[in-house]
């Protein structure tokens, strides 16, 4: 176990004294907006690729936006001691932007909103992305500390096609390949996402498993998953392997290599970058091969 930093405990944030408009950006700023919109968009962009009508299709949004934003909320609360620890002024929160109850009040009621909205686009459909908000809450508050860290992400992004096509009328499930694609993205992205942040999470004890497994392998984990994903979301359909696919199975190849071979150095951003260029084209082969199950 890492030794614990020999600095001074901070004093902990208290309520911003700033206007409502700062108070209000810092809220915002809490919630992860980018991964949080990225995600989002995805759950369109699969949403349209199935044909869904209006309303089904403005709950199915609606359901992953509240659920992105009661996610994001919840990390940066849970994760505030720990951003003191490492002095991550960049965070609202740390940064005494906006009070912890703000965002923790924030958290619970994007969650209940979360609930009717998911439960409006089917039963089966609302149980799903329940399943997977859960996910991403027990990372949040627990699973983060420990080598089932990857888990919530495979759960969540692979339970994301079906939450769009348990929506339909006959509630189809996607076919297992897809599911599998889905789920090595998001296992990928969590190896990635973590990669600028392995020091800091370790001087702070979170020892999830790309904390242990250390920068370098983690880089080549992140690298090897995502293009798991491109594979199988390339051949996994019926029929012969589309120029198409085949065109971005070698990019995303490339990219994966760039990101291994920039693991295998000092460290830096370049691996991450890499990474998260190859999972972006798999979420486009994902929207597209979701499109042709229709």
């Amino acid at each position: 176990m890492p030794a614990r930093l020999a600095r001074p405990r901070p004093a902990p944030p208290t309520a911003s004294a700033g206007s409502p408009g700062r108070a209000l950006s810092g809220l915002l700023a809490a919630c992860h907006p980018l991964p949080a919109a990225a995600v989002t968009l995805l759950a369109a962009a699969l949403t349209a690729a199935v044909g869904r009508g209006l309303p089904g299709a403005a709950a199915t949004v609606g359901a992953v936006a509240a659920g992105q934003l009661s996610v994001g909320w919840c990390n940066d609360r849970a994760d505030l001691r720990r951003d003191l620890a490492t002095g991550r002024r960049d965070k609202p929160l740390a940064a005494g932007t906006v009070p912890p109850a703000a965002v923790a009040g924030a958290a619970g009621l994007a969650l209940a909103l979360c609930v009717p909205l998911s439960l409006a686009t089917g039963w089966a459909a609302g149980a799903v992305h329940l399943v997977a908000v859960a996910a991403a809450w027990a990372y949040n508050l627990k699973l983060k500390a420990t080598a089932a860290s990857w888990l919530p992400y495979a759960v969540a992004f692979g339970l994301l096609p079906a939450f769009v096509t348990l929506g339909l009328p006959g509630a189809p499930w996607p076919p297992p390949w897809l599911t599998a694609g889905a789920a090595l993205l998001g296992a990928g992205a969590h190896f990635a996402n973590v990669l600028p942040d392995i020091a800091d999470d370790l001087a702070t004890g979170i020892r999830g498993l790309p904390q242990r497994l250390g920068a370098r392998r983690s880089a080549a984990t992140a690298a090897l998953l995502v293009l798991g994903s491109t594979a199988v979301l390339a051949v996994g359909p019926p029929g012969p392997v589309t120029a198409y696919g085949w065109g971005l199975l070698v990019s995303t190849a490339a990219l994966a290599a760039t990101a291994l071979a920039a693991g295998r150095g000092a460290g830096g951003r370049l691996p991450f970058l890499a990474v998260m260029a190859v999972a972006g084209a798999d979420a486009v082969l994902l929207v597209v091969r979701l499109r042709g199950t229709g």
